[in-house]
């Protein structure tokens, strides 16, 4: 188990909180053109992963860069814990459970 806080003694009564962070960041730019002169606008989307369990970073990211991004790969990647379903053959379609 990962140690996620830590209290530090400064002296004189006084604590320090340190706690660990997973912070993803989505960063995208909107551009408009007024004449020939673009206007940016920038745009970033901050979440700290530390408050949910690790087997949901994988669901978390996927749904932030779905609703973000417009894209998302479950189950395309290499390092993918999400299994596609498993593939059947013609005839198991119709076949009774």
């Amino acid at each position: 188990m990962k140690k996620k806080q830590e209290e530090i003694f400064v002296g004189y009564g006084s604590h320090l909180n340190v706690q660990t962070a997973q912070l993803v960041t989505l960063n995208e730019t909107i551009t408009v053109m007024d004449g020939n002169e673009p206007i940016d606008l920038n745009v970033k989307i901050e979440a700290d992963f530390n408050t949910v369990p690790e087997k949901y970073h994988e669901i978390f990211f996927n749904t932030m860069s779905a609703k973000y991004y417009g894209k998302v790969s479950f189950g395309n990647n290499p390092f993918s814990e999400c299994l596609p379903a498993p593939k059947k053959q013609w005839w198991q379609f119709w076949k009774s459970r």
